[in-house]
C-alpha cells in the first residue's frame, strides 16, 4: 500500500473517530465534542517570544535494584526473556596476557634478577618480565554507539529499484536515447515492417506497413520496443511492445521474407520484418539477449522475494477466507510463517534513517595496544665495498686476484649537522678480502683472552657475526642535515700524510704498490692491532622531513683525515661546509671508491640482532641471509621523542677525547700514545677486567679490552673512538673504568723481525674512573689525572688537606693536573641519570629494607619528583606509577597519600602535554597491576586514590592541581575502576552480594567524589571549558562501569546526585555536558536490564500480559525503569528549550533507540516488543508536543534554518480566548469519509476528482487536516473530565509547570521524532497498542493518528525532480495527482511471475517460501 492510499485510509479512520466522538462524550456528559482548547496566537509561527524560567522538575528517587531482584527472583527465572533482566555471570574477568617480544628469548640477563640489589634496579626488571594483565568486559563491544555494535560493520546492502509514476512523468520530455545511453542498457534502433495485428486471421504482404523502431531501457530495468511513422522519436510512439511480456522471438518465412515473430505472454504476437537477413539476424540477436536478461532478473526477484507480488498475495490472502473456515489452525499457521518471512527479510527502519550511514566515530575509545618497542625511520645500510686506486695482489706467488694492498677497517655513524651531535654508535665493518685478512698477524691475548661468547649465541651464530656487512640505523627525526659518515682506519704505520701519499697518485702505481704492500706486510706483523685514522667519506642519507630515502646519493669522494681535525666536533664542522664545493675542494682527496648503498627496512626483514646482540624470534642461523645488526641510537632526550623502555639495555659508551702529555716529565718517551680501555670490579692488583667490551669485526664477541686509534709523533693526541661496554645488572662502588697507556714503537728499521712485545710498547701511565658517584652512573665530560704507577687498592686513594692523602702511594704525572678528557654516555633501561627519580627511590627501599619511615622527609622526596626531567619520566612511566600506587596503599598519613597523588597528576599532565597521551592508556589497561590486598598492612588504590582526589577537589586545594585532575581525570577513575575488578576477582569477593562488596567507607568516598566534582563541572565551564568537559564524560564513563561491580541501586542515587546539579534554562554547554552524560551511561552493554522491563504491578503477576503498561512518564514509571525513565524526562525538559539543546536531546534518544533496533542480542520480535515497553511514555512525550509539529511547511529536506523563525527559543503564551473551535474542519473530512468508503469497497478509484491531492491535504486549515496549528487539543489540561485519560499522568511526569512552549520544531527534529515514534509503533506487541488505544482519551487518539499523519507526509517520496530542485535551492514544484509512491502501473507485476510458470516449475518450493 503506497504512502497516499495510507494517508487516505488514516483519514477515514480519523473520521470515524470523529463521527463517534459525539456518542463517545455523550457516556461523559460532553456536550461538544469537537471543540478544542487553543492558544491564539498573535501571529502564525509564534514570532512573538516571552522569556520565563521552567519549574526544576522533582528527583525521583530510585528503585533498590538488588532487593528488587532478589525479591522478584522467582519471576524473573520463569521469565521467557529472563536474559533481558539478568546480568550475565561472566561480566567480567581478569585475564594475563603473555608479553610478546621480537626476541628469541628475554632480553633480561639469565641471572640479572638475582644479581640486582638496587630497588630501581629490580623494579625496572619486573617491569620488562612481567605479562600484560588485563581486565576484560565480555560484553564490552556492546557499550558504545550503535556504530561501535559488532554486527554493525557493513554498509546496507542497496534497496530494489522501483521507478514510480511521479519520476516517469518528469522523464517524458527527455531524449529517449540518451536515456537508453545513460542507464547503460542495450539500445537499437532502425527500420522494419510490422505486420497488421487486426488481420487474425490471415497476415499478407500488404499488411505491413513501414515503422521506425526504437528499442530503449526504462528505469526499472524493462525494455520497450516504441515505432513511429517516422525518425522523430522524441514524438509520442504510435505504439509499444513491452518485452517484459515477450516470451521468445524466432524466424518466420512463412508470409514475408526476413521475418520474425514475437510470442507474448498472452499468446499473441507481433510479426517484423527486414529489409535483409543481416539486420533480422541482428535484431533477433538482439531481442533474445534482452529476452535472457529479463528472464535472469526475474529468477533473481524469485529467490529474493518479488516485491512485486505484493498484489498477489493480498489477492491470495482475500481469497483465503473460506479455507479459514475450514482449517483455522492450519491458515493461522500459515499466515504467522508468511508474517514473520515478511518481518525477517524487511529491512529494519533505522537503516533507512541518514543518520545511520553516517561515519561518526567521535564517540569511540581510542585502540589502546601494549608497550611495545618502538624505532624511528629504519635505514638499511649495506657496505659492499671499498677499493682504492692502488692495488695488486698480496699473495707471496702473485697467485690471486687484485686487491687492495693492505687491510681497512670501515667504522660507519651517522652525524646531525642541524642539531649539532651525534646521533648514532658506531658500525664497525670489514671489507678487506680474505687474502688481505691473512697479512695480519693472530690477535693479541690482551684482545682475545677468555674471547668466546655468551651463552645465547651458539657457535654457528659466532661464526656468522665475524664481518658484518649490514646495519640497520633508526633515526627518530629524520631531515636533509643527517649525513652517514664513513671513518677509514689502517694498520698503524707512521704520520697520516705519509701514509696517505702513495693513495694520492694517479700515475704507474705497480711499483709503488709492492713499495706500500711491503711495508704493510711488515706493519702488520709487528703492529696489527694497532689502528690509525687514515680517511673519510659522507653521503646525506633523506630528501625531506618525511623520511624519504636519497638513494640517488652515492658518497664523497674520500677525504683524508687530517690529524688535527679528528674529534666528532671537528667532523661536525667538515660536514657543515658539506654542500659548499668552494671548500670541500680544498681538502686532499684519496683515490678510491666506497660503495655502501641505503634501503627502506621492510616489516618482515629476516636475520637481525639487537643492539644488544640478542637474535630476533625469526632468525635462522643456517640461513644464507647475512646477518644484520641493529645499531643503536642516540635518541634526544625530547619527551616528544621518548618511548617507554620495554627491554632490558645497559650499554656505557666511553669515548677517550684527548691526552695533555706534551709536559709530562715522568716518561723519556711517550709519543705515539695507545689508549686501553677494561672494565674492571676490582682494584686488586690480579684482578681480571671484565669480559664485557663490544668487539670488532674478526675477533671475539665480548673483549676484556679495547684500544684507540693512535696518532704518529703526538704527544697531545686527540680520539673520535668509541668503546662499547655492556654494564652488569648490579653497579657496585667498586665498578670503574681502567685507563692504560702506551708508548708504540713505530720504528721498523732495525734488523730482525722478532722483536719482544716489550720492545713495541712501552707504559707510560694508568688513570681510572669509578663509575658511580652517589648512587648514579657518571655520565658526560670527566677530566681525570695520570698516575705513573697502578698500586693495589688505587681506588681508595683520597686527598686530604695540606698535602695528605688517604689510601696508597700514588705517584701522579705533572703534580695530579687532570690530563686526560674522557666522555661517557650511558643508554641504559635500568639506570637512571636523574637524581630526584634515584633519590625517591632509594629512600623507599630504606624504608623498605626496615628502616624508620618519616611521613615529612616522603613528602620531601615527593615534591621532589615534580623537578624530575621530563623524557625520565617518560621511559621509565611504568615503573615510576607502580612505585607511585605502590607508595600510596602503604601511605599511613593522609599528606603522603594527596601528595603521591599529586605526582600521578603532574606525571599524567606532562604526558598529555607533550601529546603521549597513548602511553599513558597503555599503562591503564595492559601494565597496571594492583598490589595484593593485605586488610592488616595494606590499603587499596581505589579506596585511597579516591580519597585523595576529594582533597585535592576541595575548594581551598591548590586550583592548578585541582584543575589538572580534572581535565585529565580519566586517567583516575580508569586507575579506580581496574582497581576495583583486580580487587573482586583476587579476593574473591564477586560471588557476594553487591551490597557487600565494597565497604560503606568506599560507597561514602565515592559520593563524595561525584559530590565534590559537581561544583568544578557546573561552575567552571566558562573559565575553563576543556576541563570541565573531560572531568563530565570521564565521570561519565566511570558510574557507567559502576553498574558491572557496585550495588546498582547506589550507582542509580549517584546518577540522581548528577542530576540535581542541573536546572531547566541552563546554558547550553550544560545542556550538553548532562546529557553527554546520559549518552554514555544510557550506552552501557547491560542497559535493558538495568532498567528491568518486567511487570511491577500490585499482587502476583502470572503473564506479561496482564502488566498495567504505562504510557506516560509517572512516578512509578521513572523509579522502576529509573534510566530510561530520567531520559524521557530530560528529553521532554529539553524539548521545551531552544533548538541547539533540542537537537542534543533528540539525537542522544535516537541514537539508544538505533542501538536497540541493531543490537545482535535482541533479534526477535518478542525482544523488541519489550524494549519497546520501555519507550510506551514516547507517545506522551510526541502528543505533549503535537501542536509544535508545523506540518503546513512540511518537506522531505531539512530547511534551512536561516529561513526559519528568527528566534527560535520562542515560548508561546496565551492571549486573549483560550477557547477556539477550528473552521471548516468537517468538509473535509466529509469527502475523504466519502472517497475513502468508495476506495475500500472497490466502488470508487482512489484517483477520482473528489479526492483531495498531496497539496489540498497539505494546505486544508482544519483540526482533521494535518496542519491545525491553531488547535490546542494536545496540551496537558485538555479533557480533564475522562478518567482513565493519560494527561493528568502526563502532567505530573513530564514538567513542573503548566505552561508548555509551543513554537515549531524544525525539520530534523521533526524527522528525528517520528522515526523514534515509529520504532517503537513498529516493534511493541498489538495488545500494547490496543491497551494504549483503549486507555486513551479521544483528543489524545486524534493526536495519536495526527501524528502518523504526519509520519505519511514527512517521509513521502516526492520525486528525482523535487529533490534535485530542492538541492539546487529552486524551491517545490507543483504534483499532480498520480502516486507518488507506488511503483508505475503497467500490469506487469505478475508477468515474469507468469512467464516462469510457462516456462516451468522451476523451483516450487522457493517460490512458495517467497510468497
Amino acid at each position: 500500500m503506497g504512502c497516499t492510499t495510507s494517508v487516505i485510509l488514516f483519514k477515514g479512520i480519523r473520521t470515524v473517530f470523529k463521527r463517534n466522538c459525539a456518542y463517545m462524550c455523550k457516556q461523559q456528559g460532553e456536550s461538544n465534542a469537537l471543540e478544542y482548547t487553543a492558544f491564539n496566537w498573535p501571529k502564525e509561527d509564534s514570532e512573538l517570544s516571552i522569556s520565563f524560567c521552567l519549574a526544576k522538575p522533582k528527583l525521583i528517587e530510585p528503585l533498590d535494584y538488588e532487593n528488587v531482584i532478589v525479591q522478584k527472583k522467582t519471576q524473573i527465572l520463569n521469565d521467557c526473556l529472563r536474559e533481558m533482566l539478568l546480568f550475565p555471570y561472566d561480566d567480567f574477568q581478569t585475564a594475563i596476557l603473555r608479553r610478546q617480544g621480537r626476541y628469541v628469548r628475554s632480553t633480561v640477563p639469565a641471572n640479572a634478577e638475582e644479581e640486582a640489589q638496587s630497588l630501581f634496579v629490580t623494579e625496572c626488571i619486573k617491569t620488562y618480565n612481567s605479562d600484560w594483565h588485563l581486565v576484560t568486559y565480555h560484553y564490552e563491544d556492546y557499550s558504545g554507539e550503535f556504530r561501535q555494535l559488532p554486527n554493525k560493520v557493513a554498509k546496507l546492502d542497496k534497496l530494489p529499484v522501483h521507478v514510480y509514476e511521479v519520476d516517469e512523468e518528469a522523464d517524458k520530455d527527455e531524449d529517449a536515447a540518451s536515456l537508453g545511453s545513460q542507464k547503460g542498457g542495450i539500445t537499437k534502433h532502425g527500420w522494419l515492417y510490422k505486420g497488421n495485428m487486426n488481420s487474425a486471421i490471415s497476415v499478407t504482404m500488404r499488411s505491413f506497413k513501414r515503422r521506425f523502431f526504437h528499442l530503449i531501457q526504462l528505469g526499472d530495468g524493462s525494455y520497450n520496443l516504441n515505432f513511429y511513422k517516422d525518425e522523430k522519436i522524441s514524438k509520442e510512439p504510435k505504439g509499444s511492445i513491452f518485452l517484459d511480456s515477450c516470451m521468445g522471438v524466432i524466424q518466420n518465412n512463412r508470409v514475408r521474407r526476413f521475418a520474425f515473430e514475437l510470442k507474448m505472454q498472452d499468446k499473441s504476437s507481433y510479426l517484423l520484418a527486414a529489409d535483409s537477413e543481416a539486420e533480422m539476424e541482428e535484431w533477433v540477436t538482439v531481442l533474445n539477449k534482452i529476452l535472457q536478461l529479463n528472464f535472469e532478473a526475474a529468477m533473481q526477484e524469485k529467490r529474493n522475494g518479488d516485491p512485486h507480488e505484493d498484489d498477489e498475495q493480498s489477492k491470495l490472502e482475500g481469497s483465503g477466507s473460506g479455507l479459514d473456515s475450514y482449517l483455522p489452525e492450519l491458515a493461522k499457521s500459515t499466515r504467522e510463517a508468511e508474517i514473520k518471512l515478511k518481518s525477517e527479510s524487511r529491512v529494519k527502519l533505522f537503516y533507512l534513517d541518514p543518520d545511520t550511514q553516517k561515519l561518526d566515530f567521535s564517540s569511540a575509545e581510542p585502540e589502546v595496544k601494549p608497550f611495545e618497542e618502538k624505532f624511528g625511520k629504519r635505514i638499511l645500510v649495506k657496505c659492499n665495498d671499498l677499493s682504492f686506486n692502488l692495488q695488486c695482489c698480496v699473495a707471496e706467488n702473485e697467485e690471486g686476484p687484485t686487491t687492495n694492498v693492505e687491510p681497512f677497517f670501515v667504522t660507519l655513524s651517522l652525524f646531525d649537522i642541524k642539531y649539532n651531535r651525534k646521533i648514532s654508535a658506531d658500525f664497525h665493518v670489514d671489507l678487506n678480502h680474505f687474502s688481505v685478512r691473512q697479512m695480519l698477524a693472530p690477535a693479541s691475548p690482551v684482545l682475545m683472552n677468555g674471547g668466546q661468547s655468551p651463552p645465547a649465541f651458539q657457535d654457528a651464530l659466532q661464526a656468522a657475526m665475524q664481518y658484518p656487512k649490514q646495519g640497520i640505523f633508526s633515526v627518530t627525526c629524520p631531515h636533509p642535515d643527517i649525513f652517514l659518515v664513513a671513518r677509514i682506519e689502517k694498520v698503524l704505520q707512521g704520520s697520516i700524510t705519509h701514509c696517505a701519499e702513495p693513495y694520492m697518485k694517479s700515475s704507474d702505481s705497480s711499483k709503488v704498490a709492492q713499495k706500500v704492500l711491503k711495508n704493510a706486510k711488515q706493519a702488520c706483523q709487528r703492529l696489527g692491532q694497532y689502528r690509525m685514522p687514515f680517511a673519510w667519506a659522507a653521503r646525506t642519507l633523506f630528501k625531506d622531513t618525511s623520511g624519504n630515502l636519497d638513494k640517488n646519493a652515492r658518497f664523497s669522494a674520500i677525504y683524508r683525515q687530517d690529524s688535527n681535525k679528528l674529534s666528532n666536533e671537528d667532523m661536525l664542522k667538515l660536514l657543515a661546509d658539506f654542500r659548499k664545493p668552494e671548500k670541500m675542494a680544498k681538502l686532499p682527496v684519496i683515490l678510491g671508491n666506497l660503495d655502501i648503498t641505503i634501503d627502506n627496512v621492510s616489516c618482515d626483514f629476516p636475520n637481525y640482532l639487537n643492539s644488544s646482540y640478542i637474535p630476533m624470534r625469526q632468525f635462522e642461523t643456517c640461513s644464507k641471509s647475512p646477518i644484520t645488526f641493529e645499531v643503536e641510537e642516540f635518541v634526544p632526550c625530547i619527551p616528544k621523542h621518548t618511548q617507554p623502555y620495554t627491554v632490558y639495555s645497559n650499554h656505557l659508551y666511553v669515548y677517550p677525547k684527548y691526552l695533555r702529555y706534551d709536559s709530562q716529565k715522568s716518561f723519556a718517551k711517550a709519543r705515539n700514545i695507545a689508549i686501553c680501555i677494561e672494565f674492571k670490579d676490582s682494584d686488586e692488583e690480579d684482578s681480571q677486567p671484565l669480559k664485557c667490551i663490544y668487539g670488532r669485526p674478526g675477533g671475539p664477541v665480548f673483549t676484556r679490552s679495547a684500544l684507540a686509534a693512535v696518532l704518529h709523533h703526538q704527544q697531545s693526541p686527540e680520539f673520535y673512538d668509541e668503546i662499547k661496554i655492556e654494564l652488569p645488572a648490579q653497579l657496585h662502588e667498586k665498578h670503574h673504568l681502567l685507563f692504560t697507556f702506551f708508548h708504540v714503537s713505530c720504528d721498523n728499521s732495525t734488523k730482525g723481525s722478532t722483536k719482544k712485545k716489550d720492545a713495541v710498547e712501552t707504559q707510560v701511565g694508568f688513570s681510572w674512573l669509578p663509575l658511580l658517584k652517589d648512587g648514579r652512573v657518571l655520565t658526560n665530560e670527566q677530566h681525570i689525572p695520570v698516575s705513573a704507577n697502578l698500586p693495589s687498592g688505587y681506588l681508595g686513594y683520597q686527598e686530604l688537606s695540606m698535602g695528605r692523602h688517604y689510601g696508597p702511594e700514588v705517584k701522579w704525572v705533572e703534580g695530579g693536573k687532570p690530563l686526560l678528557k674522557i666522555s661517557t654516555h650511558l643508554v641504559s633501561t635500568v639506570y637512571t641519570q636523574d637524581q630526584h627519580l634515584h633519590n625517591f627511590f632509594q629512600y623507599c627501599q630504606k624504608t623498605e629494607s626496615g628502616a624508620q619511615a618519616s611521613g615529612s622527609e616522603l613528602v620531601k622526596y615527593l615534591k621532589s619528583l615534580h623537578a624530575m626531567e621530563g623524557h625520565v619520566m617518560i621511559a621509565f612511566l611504568p615503573t615510576i606509577l607502580n612505585q607511585l600506587f605502590r607508595v600510596l596503599t602503604r601511605a599511613t598519613q593522609e599528606e603522603v597519600a594527596v601528595n603521591v597523588t599529586r605526582v600521578i597528576i603532574h606525571v599524567v599532565a606532562q604526558c598529555h602535554e607533550e601529546g603521549l597521551e597513548s602511553h599513558l592508556r597503555s599503562y591503564v589497561k595492559f601494565a597496571y597491576k594492583a598490589e595484593p590486598y593485605i586488610a592488616s598492612e595494606y590499603k587499596t588504590v581505589h579506596e585511597e586514590l579516591t580519597k585523595s582526589m576529594t582533597t585535592i577537589l576541595k575548594p581551598s586545594a591548590d586550583f592548578l592541581t585541582s584543575n589538572k585532575l580534572l581535565k585529565y581525570s580519566w586517567f583516575f577513575f580508569d586507575v579506580l575502576i581496574k582497581s576495583m575488578a583486580q580487587h573482586l576477582i583476587e579476593n574473591n569477593k564477586v560471588k557476594l552480594l553487591r551490597n557487600q562488596r565494597f565497604p560503606a567507607s568506599y560507597h561514602h568516598a565515592v559520593e563524595t567524589v561525584v559530590n565534590m566534582l559537581m561544583p568544578h563541572i557546573t561552575q567552571k565551564f566558562r573559565d575553563n571549558p576543556e576541563a570541565s568537559k573531560n572531568a563530565n564524560h570521564s565521570l561519565a564513563v566511570f558510574i557507567k562501569r559502576c553498574f558491572t561491580f557496585m550495588d546498582r541501586g547506589f550507582v542509580f542515587k549517584q546518577i540522581n546526585n548528577y542530576i540535581s546539579c542541573f536546572a531547566p534554562g541552563d546554558p547550553k554547554t550544560l545542556f550538553e555536558y548532562k546529557f553527554e552524560f546520559l549518552r554514555v551511561v544510557c550506552n552501557h552493554e547491560h542497559y535493558i536490564p538495568l532498567n528491568l522491563p518486567m511487570p511491577f504491578g500490585k499482587g502476583r503477576i502470572q503473564r506479561y500480559q496482564d502488566l498495567q503498561l504505562d504510557y506516560s512518564l509517572t512516578d512509578e514509571f521513572c523509579r522502576n525503569h529509573f534510566l530510561v525513565g530520567l531520559l524521557l524526562r530530560e528529553v521532554g525538559t529539553a524539548l521545551q528549550e531552544f533548538r541547539e539543546v533540542r537537537v542534543i536531546a533528540v539525537s542522544v534518544l535516537k541514537n539508544l533507540l538505533i542501538k536497540h533496533s541493531f543490537d545482535d542480542r535482541y533479534t526477535s520480535r518478542s525482544h523488541q516488543a519489550r524494549i519497546a515497553t520501555l519507550y510506551l511514555p514516547l507517545f506522551g512525550l510526541l502528543i505533549e508536543n503535537v501542536q509544535r509539529i508545523n506540518v503546513r511547511d512540511v518537506s522531505p529536506f531539512p530547511v534551512n534554518p536561516g529561513s526559519q523563525i528568527s528566534k527560535d527559543e520562542a515560548l508561546a503564551v496565551p492571549t486573549g480566548n483560550p477557547l477556539m473551535t477550528p473552521q471548516k474542519g468537517n468538509t473535509l473530512d466529509h469527502s475523504l469519509h466519502k472517497d475513502l468508503l468508495g476506495a475500500i469497497s472497490g466502488i470508487a478509484s482512489p484517483y477520482t476528482a473528489s479526492t483531495p491531492n498531496i497539496n489540498s491535504v497539505r494546505n486544508a486549515d482544519s483540526r482533521g487536516s494535518l496542519i491545525s496549528t491553531d488547535s490546542g487539543n494536545s496540551l496537558p489540561d485538555r479533557n480533564p473530565e475522562k478518567s482513565n485519560s493519560l494527561d493528568k499522568q502526563q502532567q505530573s511526569g513530564m514538567l513542573g509547570n503548566s505552561v508548555v512552549r509551543c513554537d515549531k520544531l524544525d525539520q530534523s527534529e521533526i524527522k528525528s521524532l517520528l522515526m523514534c515514534f515509529l520504532y517503537v509503533l513498529k516493534s511493541m506487541s498489538d495488545d500494547a497498542l490496543f491497551t494504549y488505544w483503549n486507555k486513551a482519551s479521544t483528543a489524545e487518539l486524534m493526536d495519536f493518528f495526527t501524528i502518523s499523519e504526519v509520519c505519511l507526509h514527512q517521509f513521502q517520496y516526492m520525486g528525482k525532480r523535487y529533490i534535485a530542485r530542492s538541492q539546487e535551492g529552486l524551491g517545490p514544484i507543483g504534483h499532480d495527482r498520480k502516486s507518488q509512491t507506488l511503483p508505475v502501473s503497467r500490469n506487469r507485476a505478475g508477468m515474469a511471475h507468469a512467464r516462469l510458470q510457462q516456462l516451468g516449475s522451476l523451483d516450487n518450493s522457493v517460490t512458495f517460501n517467497h510468497m
